[in-house]
């Protein structure tokens, strides 16, 4: 079973354009990223989806593998997908039950160890009998009100399976009682981590759905699966990550990169 991380990394971004290039610590995002995921292990290989030749040639600059993909995709997920076609076409060895994972390309600050995590994941998935009809992701404990209340944190609820129920960049899941008390929080929240695991029969299922409504209206690729029955398993990670938005975000970063490396 071939295992390999794409890497989806867009140039417009409206908040922070050319984000992908930007430098932290003397070194491209995207390179940060990328790095971190040819190290993990249970990774056969790694490559960069983008629509930009920009990202395509300092992707090559530091050796690493960049696939040109459209610019019109409306996720991440479905640049992925153009992505693996790209490779199957060229004759790259990926069956309906090869496992792609899908690691944000605005993470420096992800952890091989998540990586490996949720290859883990997507792997026991067929150990319980539950085929290739599984995405996987990783969520992390919530312990700070600020975050919970971020609209640009994404939160998760589940069940006790461990499947996911709904994401949302609202705080959920809501403790009436603890309201009532003057108290926001509670002991089931949740932070959903961008990266995802899917088999590529489970992707390109995926990409011949349109866009949901509830996926449009939390911008949040994952509810589209949720809304049309794909079920997506989550694991909790002790380990948290990092994205970044905007300029700022950047310079917190730069800050406390050390902290996380």
């Amino acid at each position: 079973m071939v295992t390999i991380c794409i890497i989806p990394a867009r140039f417009a971004s409206t908040r922070f354009p050319g984000k992908p290039l930007a430098l932290l610590q003397k070194k491209p995002l995207i390179q940060h990223v990328y790095e971190k995921a040819k190290i993990s292990h249970f990774i056969d290989d790694v490559f960069v989806a983008t629509d930009d030749e920009r990202i395509l040639k300092c992707v090559e600059s530091f050796g690493g593998k960049a696939i040109i993909t459209s610019k019109t995709h409306p996720s991440g997920t479905d640049r992925i997908a153009e992505a693996v076609d790209s490779l199957i076409k060229k004759g790259y060895n990926l069956e309906g039950d090869s496992i792609v994972i899908n690691v944000q390309g605005d993470e420096p600050m992800i952890k091989p160890e998540m990586i490996e995590q949720l290859v883990k994941l997507m792997k026991e998935g067929y150990n319980v009998d539950e085929t290739s009809q599984l995405i996987g992701t990783l969520v992390t404990k919530i312990d700070d009100e600020k975050i919970f209340k971020n609209p640009n944190i994404v939160k998760a609820v589940f069940d006790e399976n461990g499947y996911a129920l709904y994401f949302s960049r609202s705080p959920i899941p809501f403790d009436r009682e603890k309201f009532i008390k003057g108290d926001s929080t509670n002991n089931f929240m949740y932070k959903h981590i961008g990266i995802y695991g899917y088999t590529v029969e489970i992707l390109k299922k995926f990409v011949t759905l349109p866009q949901s409504t509830l996926e449009k209206v939390e911008s949040l690729e994952q509810l589209r699966a949720l809304e049309n029955g794909i079920k997506i398993k989550v694991n909790i990670t002790e380990y948290d990550s990092f994205g970044i938005d905007t300029p700022e975000d950047l310079e917190v970063a730069e800050k406390c990169l050390s902290t996380y490396l």
